[in-house]
C-alpha cells in the first residue's frame, strides 16, 4: 500500500524538500517531472500547485498534502488538518494575504473600492471579503504578477506577501490584511478512515514536526571544571537543564544542552570566559517532544 501525497510545486518546493530531508526523506526530481522519487516505497509523491492540493485532498484523489491555510480558505475545501508547519519560501514567518493599492491612488480602505477592479489569484476569498464588507467590485483572476497591473489595469490587488518587498518595489501600499497563513499538512477524510494510511500520516506528522522543532535549535557540548560548575551553569537560560556526565579527569564534568540558536551566539563567549572548554555546537535534524 502507498500514501499518495501532494508536494507544493513552485516557491515552496525547495523549502518542502529541505524539511522532508531533515525528517529523514530524500526526494529527487527532474526539471520536467511532476512525480518525484523518494527513498520510501510507501510514499507516492506528486508535485502540484499549492492551490490545487486542498481540492484533490478533499476529493480523495490524493491522500494527503502540504498546502497553505490561504488556499484551504480560498477553495473552502473539506480537509482534515493534521498539523501546522511554520515554514515558507524565505522565512519561518506566516505569509499575509493583503489588499494592496498604488501609493498615489487615494484608496485608504476596502470601502474606496466600490465599483473598482481587483486582480487576484484568490478570487473566492476576495469575493467573500468584499461581501462581508458590503462592497461591490469586479474581481478578476490573475495568473500571478498582479503587482504590474496596478494602476493601469486594475485599482487594487489581493496577493500574498512574506516580506512586502515586491509591493514596495512597485510603489504599492497595504490597505488591509485579509488573513495570515502558514503551511498545513492536511489529509483526506477518506484516507483517515483507513488504519494503515492514518498511521502513516501520523508518522509523517511526528517526523515533520520534529524537523520543524529542530530548525530553531542547536546542541551545545562543553567540558566544565567541577570547582566552577554552578557558576557556569548559572549562565545558561532558566529551565535549560544540561545533561552532566563524568570525565576520566575527576576535576571535570561533560555537559550537553539543547538551546535556541540565537541564544548560543551570546552564550558561547560568556561560557568560555567563565571557564568552559571544548565547546562544540552542532545542528539537529529532529526534536520530538
Amino acid at each position: 500500500m502507498k500514501l499518495k501525497i501532494g508536494i507544493p510545486k513552485g516557491s515552496l518546493q525547495d523549502a518542502t524538500f529541505s524539511l522532508f530531508e531533515k525528517a529523514g526523506f530524500n526526494f529527487k526530481v527532474s526539471s520536467r517531472s511532476y512525480e518525484p522519487v523518494v527513498d520510501d516505497e510507501t510514499l507516492e509523491p506528486i508535485l502540484l500547485r499549492p492551490q490545487e492540493i486542498p481540492i484533490y485532498v478533499a476529493q480523495g484523489v490524493i491522500d494527503a498534502g502540504l498546502t497553505g491555510a490561504d488556499w484551504i480558505a480560498d477553495t473552502d475545501s473539506d480537509v482534515e488538518e493534521i498539523c501546522e508547519l511554520r515554514y515558507s519560501k524565505l522565512t519561518n514567518n506566516p505569509i499575509r494575504i493583503v489588499l494592496a493599492a498604488h501609493n498615489d491612488s487615494g484608496i485608504q480602505s476596502i470601502k474606496d473600492l466600490e465599483g473598482k477592479r481587483i486582480a487576484t489569484e484568490y478570487v473566492r476569498l476576495t469575493k467573500r471579503y468584499l461581501e462581508k464588507n458590503g462592497v461591490n467590485a469586479h474581481v478578476e483572476f490573475s495568473w500571478g504578477a498582479c503587482e504590474v497591473k496596478v494602476p493601469s489595469l486594475v485599482e487594487a490587488i489581493v496577493v500574498n506577501t512574506e516580506t512586502g518587498s515586491s509591493l514596495r518595489a512597485h510603489n504599492l501600499k497595504i490597505v488591509d490584511t485579509i488573513l495570515t497563513s502558514t503551511t498545513r499538512f492536511v489529509a483526506s477524510p477518506m484516507a483517515m478512515q483507513d488504519p494503515w494510511k492514518r498511521e502513516k500520516i501520523d508518522s509523517l506528522k511526528i517526523l515533520l514536526e520534529g524537523a520543524m522543532n529542530a530548525a530553531r535549535l542547536v546542541g551545545l557540548k562543553m567540558n566544565l571544571p567541577k570547582d566552577q560548575l554552578q557558576e557556569i551553569l548559572s549562565i545558561l537560560p532558566s529551565l535549560k537543564n544540561p545533561t552532566l556526565s563524568p570525565l576520566a579527569d575527576e576535576a571535570w564534568i561533560a555537559a550537553e544542552v539543547i538551546l535556541n540558536e540565537k541564544e548560543v551566539r551570546d552564550l558561547i563567549p560568556a561560557l568560555k570566559r567563565a571557564g568552559a572548554t571544548g565547546l562544540v555546537e552542532y545542528r539537529l535534524n529532529k526534536v520530538i517532544y
